[in-house]
């Protein structure tokens, strides 16, 4: 596919940003964010019918024109969590906070053929069902969505409970592979080139396990700010066992942008950013390939490996290189896509299935949802999503316990990831009712392992970090727009992918798949 030459992507660009920060369109767009060559290397601007801004790596905010869109970066904003509560989804940018802005635009703009050339942030209560949106939102740069939980517990970790702190995701994966005994300095990509993320050293002990057992679980979407309160509460014991024996951030951990699936699970378990391991969206274009990719489908799943850059070393390579082979498993994945090196994994044995719609094609071996013993209320089955997920997270569990079945057979090294409170809140938002139930299950089947693990013993041997890969805001059915006709009546050819990633194309005429 033939670039743009630089001059003329410039000036198309700027007629994109223009048409996109018009007043108009002020209800659909939070903010419009690209990148472009400074003096000093690349330099991310956002822009929006407010203002435009120039973000500096070193933290300066060099506003260009009007007011700051990006006011604040604090990632502790809206804490304590009445404060969220109190003032959800934010109308203005000006009101909101946006963490590691620089970084993390620099970060998606980074990949040679696949970033788009701007990404448009939709604003928190935007409203967009006709092109996939939902009751319960996520994909911003803004602090709520970005908004992970992130509780560590167990052996190796400080007893410390609920702390005023913030980590990123980025984060998490160094912290588990040095918690699964890989020394610090062999946290390094496949090129030798330090990682985005770091190990977060100040919440472990300084005598780590001879021999660790580390399970690294991901409740997909799962709300930081309600997670921590349910726990306090007592409605989630699972939860509330976990920080009772080690610690939890209130201010959870800043998902990479964009704030979506598989963009967040990748930066977790390879601790770099989206412009380094290649996943930048769930569905986003490669103009050297020309092809339209979507790795977060059922469908494509099982294949997440091939769109991972050649840098890439995942937290199950790494553990693998330290720990010697043995008859049972070293490290295992479960339910998760990102699992290349894992000796056992859920999307290898969908690949060995010969399932030629790879998860798609599998959904009759799946247990009878009505059946779930860890179901609260039986009337969110008739949501779709919430029922499959009901059906994949039960089969999680059981391969959760099967990997444990003995002390002896335990992984150095389990990511298990759980998908029904991410289906509770896409259907209702954060704190509706079906969104707290989707937190229920997921805490009975925590239960349900933990209490597996005490009758093996070893419970208090195991290491334990849950956390999630994004965060969640209401939609408003009140909050409408879009900016496809903006886009359209350029007159020049683009693709918008997402919708958000917008591709300006050499062809003529528009392009918009």
């Amino acid at each position: 596919m033939s670039r743009l030459h630089p001059a003329e992507l410039a000036a198309r660009r700027e007629d994109a940003v223009k048409a996109l920060t018009q007043p108009d369109l002020a209800a659909a767009v939070d903010l419009v964010v690209w990148v472009e060559e400074g003096t000093d290397g690349p330099v991310a601007l956002a822009a929006n019918h407010l203002g435009r801004v120039r973000l500096h790596a070193d933290g300066r905010h060099e506003v260009l024109e009007g007011r700051d869109p990006v006011p604040s970066e604090d990632p502790m904003a809206f804490l304590p969590y009445e404060l969220e509560c109190a003032n959800p989804g934010p109308a203005r940018s000006v009101d909101n906070a946006y963490p590691y802005a620089a970084a993390r635009i620099l970060s998606l703009f980074a990949d040679p053929t696949r970033s788009p050339d701007l990404a448009i942030v939709h604003t928190p209560r935007h409203w967009f069902p006709d092109e996939g949106g939902h009751h319960g939102e996520h994909g911003s740069l803004d602090v709520i969505q970005s908004r992970a939980p992130l509780v560590l517990s167990g052996a190796g970790v400080r007893r410390l409970g609920l702390v005023d702190d913030h980590a990123r995701l980025v984060d998490v994966g160094p912290t588990l592979a040095a918690l699964a005994g890989v020394p610090h300095e062999q946290l390094h990509d496949a090129h030798g080139e330090p990682l985005d993320g770091g190990v977060l050293t100040a919440y472990l002990v300084d005598e780590q396990p001879r021999e660790p057992v580390v399970v690294g679980m991901l409740w997909d979407g799962g709300h930081c700010g309600e997670l921590l309160a349910m726990a306090e509460a007592g409605e989630l014991p699972g939860v509330a066992r976990l920080i009772d024996a080690g610690l939890a951030l209130r201010g959870g951990a800043v998902a990479q942008f964009p704030s979506i699936t598989l963009t967040n699970h990748t930066s977790i378990l390879t601790g770099l950013g989206p412009g380094r391991h290649g996943v930048l969206g769930n569905v986003f274009y490669d103009r050297e390939t020309g092809e339209r990719v979507v790795p977060n489908d059922a469908s494509t799943w099982h294949r997440s490996g091939e769109w991972l850059r050649p840098a890439v070393r995942t937290v199950f390579e790494m553990v693998s290189e330290v720990v010697p082979p043995r008859d049972t498993p070293r490290t295992a994945c479960v339910d998760e896509p990102i699992e290349r090196g894992a000796d056992y994994s859920t999307m290898a044995v969908i690949r060995a299935s010969g399932s030629g719609n790879g998860a798609a094609g599998l959904g009759e071996l799946l247990p009878d949802p009505h059946g779930s013993g860890h179901v609260h209320d039986r009337a969110h089955l008739d949501d779709g999503y919430y029922s499959w997920a009901t059906q994949v997270d039960d089969v999680g569990l059981e391969q959760m316990t099967q990997l444990f079945a003995s002390r002896e057979a335990a992984p150095r090294f389990t990511w298990w990831s759980n998908v029904v409170t991410d289906a509770g809140h896409h259907a209702g938002g954060p704190r509706s009712e079906i969104a707290r139930a989707s937190l229920r299950d997921a805490d009975a089947r925590l239960r349900a392992f933990l209490a597996h693990l005490d009758a093996l013993g070893m419970t208090d041997d195991v290491t334990f970090v849950l956390t999630a890969d994004h965060g969640f805001e209401a939609a408003d059915e009140t909050v409408t727009g879009s900016w496809r006709q903006a886009l359209d009546d350029l007159g020049f050819a683009y693709r918008d992918e997402g919708p958000g990633f917008v591709y300006l194309m050499a062809e003529e005429g528009p392009d918009h798949s």
